[in-house]
């Protein structure tokens, strides 16, 4: 089986290194704190196996906690999917499964408290009017002109909210910090919008619900995390996260650590992206085998050891970069090189009939598995007087340099015979329908004759006992490294799936359950759909192609 690449250094083992050697904690505790409003993607997975991952190297734990603050955005399918992707990555939080909306009564209680202490107001301002009070980066931002209300009042009006008595966007409960600071995040940032909308996971309960800035950080201390690691987008909302823990009675005191996100070539790894690609109609589901998601990348044919190896391949930094599309490529490739068997498929077949080999005669051919490894045995092959082969392993004029089948030129059937191309036979158009070919007996695989050398060798399938399958064959879902601007959906690339019905696969592929992966010799490696395939009807989609045909500049295969 493939082996994971070897763990490197980075600052976060540093410091967590540090911490614990100088006594600051005696265990760590870190989490993984997504938000339900769609399916994780291969971003994601970076965070996954990074607070995992630590949390396993050093002794401690990780929390799995759904920040549920937006009920309008969530869903359970939601909730469900992410449990399901941490799951398939080889991680476990045992009986830390948290949400955000577990501690809403108390999030509620310490905000009353900031009301208390004059550091919170209610504000009848609108969304809109509030962002054109915030300023700019260069000018202040203005008091709102309920920001003087009496800690009575707004306590009142809190309550008021609390209860229902107001419609969506009538009010919200805001930190009173400062208009004029330097960090647009201090500017009296809002704590508490009012939202008349069912919450996947508390239900009816609650007619207010905390911005993420207020529950995230104090969900943190609640549950004891020592080591709050999150992407650097949230490095300026710091200070916030530090004011509140600061102005209340937190059990804890959590530190926020912050490394570059994931920015993956040739797709997209927002969660707006995503979700109008799957809206419009552009990919089949959250789960469709292009998407970044990790669902998706498993449907693909993914295995959750080829992902866990690419993220500690590429490091965890503080500069945000581009990783190649390649990289994640290669790395299921090498884990599929190791680990998946071969097989024999036809994609786009055409008839080759031996005509020198007895009509009623089968044969059967025991085909290694696995080249290097031995252990994983052979199977049977039955051979008879008509197979399928490439149709592109054919020329009729064959150009310079093409070794494989052409008139009056000889092949090696893989793991049979030497053949000689003696003919064809064409429709009204003009196209090959069947390849008439003789056989040399004394050249069957394994006998002394086989030792007689062809240039070129092809794999086939007996016609008679072929397996008629759809063959998927995914590739980039853009042409370009960065789709961005207005227009990012135009570099969708027209060819990222071509739908094959009448593939031709050895019969022992029939047997292949739902998520089996293959290499299909000179294909690919390939995998049956996680959804739609059944006993003795697989579907497989194409994971990867056997080697890069992007690296130079091309369009993929």
């Amino acid at each position: 089986m493939a082996t994971e690449t070897p763990q490197v250094t980075n600052f976060l083992r540093n410091i967590i290194q540090e911490d614990l050697q100088s006594g600051k904690h005696e265990t760590i505790v870190t989490r993984f704190p997504p938000e339900p409003n769609g399916y994780l993607h291969i971003g994601h997975a970076k965070s996954i196996c990074l607070n995992f991952g630590l949390a396993k190297e050093f002794g401690g734990r990780c929390h799995l906690r759904f920040d549920d603050t937006n009920p309008v955005k969530e869903e359970t399918e939601y909730i469900e999917s992410i449990k399901e992707s941490v799951r398939w990555l080889g991680f476990d939080w045992g009986r830390h499964l948290y949400y955000a909306s577990d501690y809403f009564e108390q999030l509620y209680q310490w905000a009353e408290r900031l009301i208390l202490q004059g550091k919170a107001y209610v504000d009848d301002l609108s969304a809109d009017e509030i962002r054109e009070l915030r300023g700019t980066l260069t000018e202040p931002g203005k008091e709102s002109p309920y920001r003087g209300r009496t800690v009575e009042e707004n306590l009142g009006l809190f309550r008021r909210m609390r209860a229902g008595e107001f419609p969506d966007g009538a009010k919200v409960l805001r930190a009173k910090i400062d208009m004029a600071s330097p960090n647009m995040n201090l500017r009296d940032p809002v704590m508490y919008r009012i939202i008349h909308a069912p919450h996947p996971h508390v239900g009816d309960a609650w007619r207010i619900y905390p911005m993420y800035d207020y529950a995230h950080g104090q969900s943190d201390a609640i549950e004891g995390v020592t080591h709050s690691v999150c992407t650097l987008e949230f490095e300026d909302h710091k200070p916030l996260y530090e004011w509140f823990l600061a102005n209340l009675p937190v059990p804890a005191r959590p530190r926020q650590y912050e490394f570059a996100r994931l920015n993956l070539s040739y797709t997209v790894m927002s969660k707006r992206k995503l979700l109008q690609l799957v809206q419009d109609g552009d990919v089949a589901g959250w789960d469709d085998p292009r998407m970044p998601t990790i669902m998706g990348l498993r449907r693909r044919g993914y295995t959750p050891e080829s992902i866990r190896s690419f993220c500690e391949r590429i490091g965890v930094g503080r500069s945000d970069s581009w990783i190649d599309m390649g990289i994640l490529e290669e790395s299921v490739r090498e884990d599929l090189n190791e680990r998946a068997p071969r097989a024999m498929a036809v994609l786009r077949p055409v008839k080759l009939v031996i005509e020198n080999y007895p009509e009623e005669q089968v044969e059967e051919f025991a085909i290694a598995n696995h080249p290097q490894r031995p252990e994983l045995g052979s199977r049977p092959v039955p051979f008879c007087r008509e197979l399928f082969i490439e149709r592109d392993d054919f020329l009729e004029v064959p150009v310079k340099g093409f070794h494989r089948m052409a008139p009056g030129q000889e092949v090696r059937l893989r793991g049979a015979y030497i053949v000689k191309c003696t003919g064809v036979a064409k429709d009204d158009a003009g196209t090959v329908t069947e390849i008439r070919c003789s056989y040399d007996p004394e050249t069957r695989s394994g006998l002394p004759g086989a030792e007689r050398k062809v240039k070129g060798v092809i794999h086939w399938v007996s016609a008679r006992h072929a397996v008629t399958a759809e063959v998927r064959l995914y590739d980039r879902l853009f042409t370009v490294p960065n789709p961005a601007g207005d227009d990012w959906k135009s570099s969708i690339n027209p060819a990222s799936v071509e739908i094959l019905r009448d593939c031709r696969l050895e019969p022992s592929l029939a047997r292949a359950g739902a998520e089996e992966r293959f290499q299909f010799e000179r294909q690919g490696y390939f995998c049956t759909d996680l959804r739609e395939t059944r006993p003795g009807a697989p579907v497989f989609n194409r994971t990867v192609t056997l080697r890069d045909s992007w690296s130079k500049g091309g369009k993929g295969a």
